[in-house]
């Protein structure tokens, strides 16, 4: 049943308080194209996953569905892997503690991100050192305007760096309804990405397992990431940008400790958080809102601040980064 002038405040990690003209949840794929068919007064539609990547700025004039589509199914397995078919609205860390609790290596660098099944794919979520592409099959998603379930292979998505076609050419043509993932039985571990091995270390692991790194990951996140129930956020609110040799060159000859990580293309990745933070933001609060004490990545709202403040911070971040290290960053949150 489509409900009318409802507020998202419950449905967004940042927390912000604006209504949504239509509002839905469906759980199956009937239930997503009775829902399109009954929008009788043919509201733009806004599909709705865990709330963990966006910024509304306003009243959403849209028809808000939220996804709960939900659901396990292996769909093939052998003595080396095992594919899962989830559902688009599972959360995505109920996911990975399914994976790992079944000794599945594969997502386990991916643990605590918060969000939807459904988004992962849309923005190829990654984490120390592990991206959605690397053990994704196929996904499967509705057409919105000819009712019809489309399949994609990862080329098909054509996966970037915290994106894909479904936030480009194909940005609102689709919902996502299942994802198909492949897992590794015999886990290949990831421990040389950031603090993984040192947080091992620590915790006195011996051997290593994707539990273990699941939760050395998730020690290390909750360390520096706010939990978004307490402090409304939304993850890493910019993204690592590349730049040329050129650039990188001129950076260093001011700030010869400037972390940059080299692409297979000759490009350089620079270290979004250290740029921010060298340019003074860090910790910074402006009314209502701020930039966290402890990731220069992450915006906060400390209660009460509306988007709009929000988005005036990212860009006085924006315009500091690029005055003091001819760098444009990105935002990698969509803004609504």
């Amino acid at each position: 049943m489509i409900q009318h002038n409802v507020s998202l405040q419950p449905y967004n990690t940042f927390g912000i308080d604006v209504p949504a003209a239509g509002f839905a949840r469906f759980s199956s794929v009937e239930e997503l194209e009775t829902l399109l068919n009954e929008n009788n007064s043919r509201l733009p539609l806004m599909i709705l996953g865990g709330g963990s990547n966006m910024l509304l700025t306003g009243p959403v004039q849209a028809l808000v569905l939220k996804n709960e589509i939900t659901g396990f199914e292996r769909v093939q397995e052998n003595e080396e892997t095992v594919d899962i078919r989830v559902g688009a609205g599972e959360e995505w860390h109920g996911f990975v503690r399914y994976c790992v609790e079944n000794g599945w290596g594969g997502v386990e660098n991916l643990s605590l991100i918060p969000g939807s099944v459904g988004a992962s794919p849309m923005q190829n979520i990654g984490a120390y050192g592990a991206e959605i592409k690397d053990c994704f099959v196929s996904l499967e998603a509705f057409h919105i305007q000819k009712h019809e379930i489309h399949t994609f292979t990862a080329e098909d998505c054509a996966f970037g760096y915290r994106e894909s076609v479904f936030k480009r050419e194909l940005k609102g043509q689709y919902v996502i309804t299942s994802v198909t993932y492949r897992l590794l039985k015999n886990p290949v571990f990831n421990t040389g990405y950031g603090a993984i091995q040192s947080e091992l270390d620590a915790m006195g692991v011996k051997e290593l397992s994707v539990d273990a790194i699941s939760r050395a990951v998730m020690n290390i996140r909750t360390s520096k990431l706010p939990n978004p129930k307490e402090l409304g956020n939304a993850g890493s609110f910019f993204k690592n940008p590349v730049v040329s040799k050129e650039v990188l060159d001129a950076i260093l000859s001011k700030y010869p400790d400037a972390p940059h990580y080299p692409q297979a293309d000759g490009t350089e990745k620079l270290a979004a958080g250290w740029l921010i933070e060298r340019a003074g933001w860090k910790g910074k609060r402006v009314g209502n809102c701020g930039v966290h004490i402890k990731q220069a990545l992450v915006l906060v709202n400390y209660g009460g601040a509306t988007g709009e403040e929000i988005f005036a911070l990212s860009q006085a971040v924006l315009d500091a980064v690029y005055k003091q290290f001819n760098v444009q960053l990105e935002r990698e949150v969509n803004i609504i």
